[in-house]
C-alpha cells in the first residue's frame, strides 16, 4: 500500500544547466530554493530587492530592472534611526542615506545585467494581500514597522494580477527573448492574514498563474505549494512556528525540483560538486600538517579537473 499521495509534476519545458544564469524573485521560499542552487554552484542572483511577497511588488521590482531605474534620495524615508525604501527589504536599510542608496543602486545595476542575460527567471508569489501607502496609494514591498494606520490593506484580484503580468511578460520577452519563466506559489502560510484569508490568497495566486499559462503556454509552474500541502501534510515537516517548511521539507522539495529541471549531465556535475563542497567544509584539527596540505592539494586538483571538463564553470 502507498500511504501518501504523490504530486505528478509535468516535464519541464526548458531544463536548467550550469551554463545558465538564474534570477529569482519572491518570498522566503525563493530564498530557500535560491540558497540550494547557490550551494550547488549554479549561477544565481537571488532577490535583488530582498524578500518580496506580493505580485505587485515583484512586478515593480522586475520593471525597475527592465528600465534600469535607479533609486534617488526622494525615494527614501527615515524611520527608527535608519533610511529605508518602500520598494526594498530591510536588509537594504542603513543609518547612512548614501550607503543605503549605494547598496540599492549597485544591486539594480548588477541585476539588470543579470536579467538581460538570464536563461531562467523564477518568480515565487507568497500572498495576494497588499499594503498601499495612504499618502501616495503606492503598493509597498515592506512596511518597515510603520504604524498600521499608514497603510490601506486589501487583497488583489485574479484579474489585477493577470492584467499586470501580461504586460510584464511581454516586456521581459522583448528585453530578453531567450528567457524561461518559472512560477511557484510559496507553501508558507501567511497566518497573520487569517486562516481563511490565507486560503483565499493562495487560491487567487494559483488561479492567476493558471490563467497566465493559458495565455503563455511556454510558462512553467513548479508545484511547491501542492507538494508541501499534500505530500508533506504533517507537522514534522515544519519549523517550530508550524508555518515554515523545515530543512527536511526544503530538501525534499529541492529533490523534486532537481528531478524536474536538471538533465542527467547537470545531476552528474552536481554530484561532483557535492564531493568538493563536502571536502571544503572539512575542518581539520591541525591545518599545518603534511597530511592536510596533501588533502588541500588533491582538492585543488579535483577543482582543476572540473574546470577543464566544464570551461563555463568555476567551483
Amino acid at each position: 500500500m502507498d500511504f501518501r499521495t504523490e504530486i505528478k509534476i509535468p516535464e519541464a519545458k526548458v531544463g536548467i544547466s550550469y551554463q545558465d544564469n538564474i534570477l529569482l524573485f519572491g518570498s522566503c521560499f525563493t530564498e530557500n530554493i535560491g540558497k540550494k542552487l547557490s550551494e550547488n554552484k549554479f549561477q544565481t542572483d537571488i532577490n535583488p530587492f530582498g524578500i518580496l511577497y506580493n505580485p505587485y511588488s515583484i512586478e515593480n521590482s522586475i520593471r525597475t530592472l527592465l528600465e534600469k531605474k535607479f533609486t534617488t534620495e526622494s525615494d527614501l524615508f527615515f524611520h527608527h534611526g535608519v533610511w529605508n525604501s518602500f520598494a526594498h527589504h530591510g536588509s537594504f536599510s542603513d543609518i547612512s542615506k548614501e550607503v543605503c542608496l549605494q547598496k540599492i543602486n549597485e544591486r539594480i545595476n548588477y541585476s539588470s545585467d543579470t536579467l538581460k542575460n538570464a536563461k531562467h527567471l523564477i518568480i515565487t508569489f507568497g500572498t495576494a494581500w497588499i499594503y498601499e501607502l495612504k499618502e501616495t496609494n503606492n503598493v509597498v514591498a515592506n512596511c518597515h514597522k510603520l504604524p498600521e494606520k499608514t497603510f490601506n490593506r486589501r487583497c488583489l484580484s485574479i484579474e489585477e494580477i493577470v492584467e499586470t503580468y501580461i504586460i510584464l511578460i511581454h516586456s521581459i520577452k522583448l528585453f530578453n527573448p531567450a528567457i524561461n519563466i518559472i512560477f511557484t506559489v510559496s507553501p508558507v502560510r501567511h497566518w497573520k492574514d487569517g486562516a481563511h484569508e490565507n486560503q483565499l490568497s493562495k487560491s487567487i495566486l494559483l488561479l492567476a498563474i493558471d490563467k497566465l499559462q493559458q495565455m503563455f503556454p511556454e510558462l512553467n509552474y513548479f508545484p511547491a505549494y501542492e507538494i508541501m500541502m499534500d505530500e508533506l501534510r504533517d507537522y514534522r515537516f515544519y519549523n517550530e512556528d508550524m508555518l515554515h517548511p523545515n530543512n527536511l521539507a526544503i530538501n525534499y522539495i529541492w529533490e523534486k525540483f532537481s528531478e524536474t529541471y536538471f538533465s542527467a549531465e547537470t545531476i552528474h556535475i552536481q554530484r561532483e560538486i557535492a564531493e568538493i563542497s563536502k571536502a571544503e567544509a572539512h575542518k581539520p584539527f591541525n591545518p599545518d600538517t603534511k597530511e592536510h596540505q596533501a588533502f588541500l592539494k588533491k582538492l585543488e586538483e579535483k577543482k582543476e579537473t572540473l574546470r577543464s571538463k566544464y570551461p563555463y564553470f568555476n567551483p
